[in-house]
C-alpha cells in the first residue's frame, strides 16, 4: 500500500518509534531511523530492518532538541531517498515531579524534544509535502495530551500542544494532499515499561503479572497494555487510502483512559 514511500520516524530505535518504523517498512516505505543507542546496535537494527522488508532503511543521530539538527534529519531524508512523504513525531522524554520540585532545565528539555521538535521537523518536511499533493505527518502525542496527572506539568503540557499543533497543521493543509492527526496511546507495553513493573513488583513484594494489573488499574479500565505494534498498525491506517479524510484527529488507544 505504502510502497516507494519515504517516511521519517522520530525516536525510532527502541519502544513505541520502533514499532511504526518496523510497521512501515512491511508496508514497503523507506524509514529513516533517528535516536540514541549503542551505534553497534542501531546498525545491526538498520541491516535487519532493510534486510526482511526489501527496503532502504538509514539512520540519523539528529538531537530532536537542538532545530538545527532536525532540519538536517529532513534533508537527509530527502538526499538519501529523494523526498519525504511521511514524519511521524514520535521523540520524547518524560520526568516526574510535582510543579514547585520541577527542574527548570527538565522542563525545557521536555518541552524542547516533545513538543517543539515536531513545529521544526512539520516546518521542514511540508514543503515536500505540498509539493507533490500527498503527505501524512502523524504525530504520537498520549492519554496525557487530552487529560492530566500529577507531577507531570512538563510532559501533559507538552502533549496537550502537540495536539494543538496537529489540528493547525491539518487546517493549513486540508486542501493540499496532506493530513495530520495525533494518536495518543494509554499505556505501552515497551521495554522501559517492562522495568517499571519489574520495580514495582520487587519494591511491593508482589508478582509481576499483579504489579501489571495495579499500574493499568490506576488509569485504564481495560486491564491491557497497547503494543508497539498496534500502534504501529494504526499509523499505517492512517497513511493509508481509508484515512484520507481523518485530519486534525486525536485518537485514543488506551484501554478506555479518556472515556472515564
Amino acid at each position: 500500500m505504502l510502497k516507494g514511500k519515504v517516511a521519517i520516524v522520530t525516536g525510532s530505535t527502541s519502544g513505541i518509534g520502533l514499532g511504526i518504523a518496523t510497521a512501515l517498512a512491511a508496508e514497503g516505505c523507506a524509514v529513516m531511523l533517528n535516536g540514541f543507542g549503542q551505534s553497534e546496535a542501531i546498525e545491526a537494527l538498520r541491516t535487519r530492518l532493510a534486510k526482511e522488508h526489501g527496503v532502504g532503511v538509514a539512520y540519523s543521530p539528529a538531537d530532536m532538541s537542538k532545530p538545527t539538527q532536525i532540519r538536517e534529519l529532513v534533508d537527509d531524508g530527502v538526499r538519501q531517498f529523494g523526498g519525504i512523504d511521511i514524519l511521524v513525531n514520535n521523540a520524547g522524554i518524560q520526568h516526574v515531579a510535582k510543579v514547585v520540585d520541577f527542574p527548570e532545565e527538565r522542563w525545557d528539555a521536555i518541552i524542547a524534544i516533545n513538543l517543539s521538535a515536531a513545529f521544526h521537523a512539520s516546518k521542514a518536511a511540508l514543503p515536500h509535502m505540498v509539493a507533490k499533493k500527498w503527505g501524512r505527518i502523524i504525530n504520537i502525542g498520549s492519554a496525557h495530551g487530552l487529560v492530566a496527572s500529577e507531577a507531570k506539568a512538563a510532559y501533559v503540557t507538552a502533549k496537550h500542544g502537540l495536539v494543538g499543533f496537529t489540528k493547525v497543521v491539518a487546517l493549513e493543509t486540508a486542501n493540499q494532499g496532506v493530513t495530520c492527526n495525533a494518536i495518543c496511546p494509554g499505556w505501552v507495553l515497551t521495554p522501559l515499561v517492562q522495568d517499571q513493573i519489574k520495580a514495582r513488583a520487587a519494591s511491593e513484594g508482589i508478582a509481576v503479572h499483579q504489579a501489571s494489573d495495579d499500574l493499568l488499574r490506576e488509569k485504564q479500565p481495560m486491564l491491557e497494555f497497547s503494543t508497539p505494534e498496534q500502534i504501529g498498525a494504526l499509523t499505517v491506517f492512517l497513511c493509508g487510502e481509508a484515512a484520507r479524510t481523518i485530519t486534525g484527529a486525536a485518537l485514543s488507544i488506551d484501554g478506555g483512559w479518556v472515556a472515564q
